[in-house]
């Protein structure tokens, strides 16, 4: 078999990527809906896959992987190893999670991060209104993880909430506020925090999205002070999303000095910036995103590592959409006992839940989804339900 085009359509606001063989069978991949911009970063990989057999998934990935980088430049990588793999489980007949060593568990558990309404506001008492409206969600979640601080409106809301410089229309998803944050803004999170408890209780977990931004001492200050609200984690306090640079050696001193579990990893490439990471066991929860890591495999490998380290496992998802979901059940199946959940990524726009094939009517179940046991990624798009979505430029993507 051999790989005949590498195209990519923007669907919405997603880059999805369609690998077609000489043999008729094609797989597919998503970028996270925040990378709409991808598309040309995904197709000057054409030249180099065309020729290639896709089934040889390592093989083609020694060709493509060192051209990734930090989030977000490793997505166009990742979201063509997982069109790969999908080619891969279709042309052996099983589930990619087959081809991944099989699976462990027979669902996969999931918290929410994506499924959300508008907030009403900043303040604790609007902060308890959405977890208590997420509490009573079908899904009923175990977990759910909120934004605070600068991954938060908060810091503008809130006045005088830190010393730092703020960011005023930088124009694109990830531009980072950072700075020494002030007693009050310190005190209205801690008040936000026990808010939350106090409607959650210990039925639903939390954990906090709180950055990327601080300083190491309020970092330390911070998760000290809420260490009897037993959460879940505090995650990418001192870097994090869309930084390209992972600081083991600060977050291994926060770590250290607190009982409050420290989480970080959706915007790191490839294992390797993951090592240092888990061999000095800097932080306690790892969370790689599939779509940005490099791939399926390059995830499933740092998990293992982690595992050997006690380090626990809990990957990104949330702008991944439905067919990275596909990609994160499959993977997900077939990790080790270190494996928390997986962030759940629902669909950008309703009418993805038309256009994507294979999955059932209500997807999670009490916080958990059934596997996929189509072969591949085991989900499709409905190509003449997607037409009217493409842009004319792409009006050949589905041929």
């Amino acid at each position: 078999m051999k790989i005949t085009d590498l195209r990519c359509a923007v669907i919405g606001k997603h880059p999805i990527v369609r690998i077609v063989t000489d043999e008729g069978l094609y797989g597919l991949g998503e970028v996270e809906f925040t990378k709409t911009y991808l598309k040309p970063f995904v197709l000057h990989f054409r030249e180099a896959l065309i020729g290639e057999d896709p089934t040889d998934v390592e093989r083609v990935m020694l060709k493509i992987r060192q051209r990734g980088s930090f989030k977000p430049y490793g997505a166009a990588v990742s979201a063509i190893e997982h069109a790969l793999w999908d080619i891969a489980g279709k042309a052996a007949g099983v589930p990619v999670y087959k081809l991944l060593g099989g699976k462990v568990r027979d669902k996969v558990r999931v918290y929410n991060g994506s499924i959300r309404r508008k907030r009403s506001g900043d303040r604790p008492e609007d902060y308890a209104a959405d977890v208590k409206w997420m509490m009573e969600q079908p899904q009923n979640f175990f977990m759910i993880k909120q934004g605070i601080s600068f991954h938060s409106n908060m810091k503008d809301s809130v006045e005088g909430f830190h010393y730092g410089v703020t960011q005023k229309k930088a124009g694109y998803h990830g531009a980072m506020d950072q700075g020494v944050i002030s007693e009050r803004g310190f005190n209205h999170m801690l008040d936000c925090v026990i808010a939350m408890k106090e409607v959650l209780g210990d039925k639903v977990s939390l954990a906090l999205d709180c950055g990327p931004g601080w300083m190491l001492p309020d970092a330390i200050k911070f998760a000290r002070a809420v260490e009897k609200y037993n959460l879940m984690w505090l995650e990418d306090m001192l870097t994090g999303d869309y930084v390209p640079w992972v600081n083991p050696q600060a977050y291994r001193e926060l770590t250290t000095s607190t009982s409050t579990p420290i989480h970080t990893g959706e915007q790191i490439y490839l294992r390797h910036n993951f090592k240092e990471l888990i061999e000095t066991q800097a932080v306690r929860v790892i969370g790689p995103d599939p779509a940005d890591i490099g791939g399926i495999a390059e995830l499933k490998w740092v998990a293992e590592h982690a595992y050997m380290h006690s380090i626990l496992m809990a990957p990104h998802g949330t702008a991944n959409g439905l067919l990275g979901l596909g990609a994160l059940i499959n993977v997900c199946a077939t990790l080790p006992a270190n494996y928390i959940a997986f962030e759940y990524p629902s669909a950008s726009d309703p009418w993805w839940e038309v256009l994507v094939i294979g999955l059932p009517k209500q997807i999670v179940k009490d916080s958990m989804v059934d596997l996929l046991e189509a072969p591949g990624l085991g989900l499709d798009i409905d190509a003449e339900a997607a037409r009217k979505y493409l842009r004319e430029e792409d009006a050949g993507f589905f041929d």
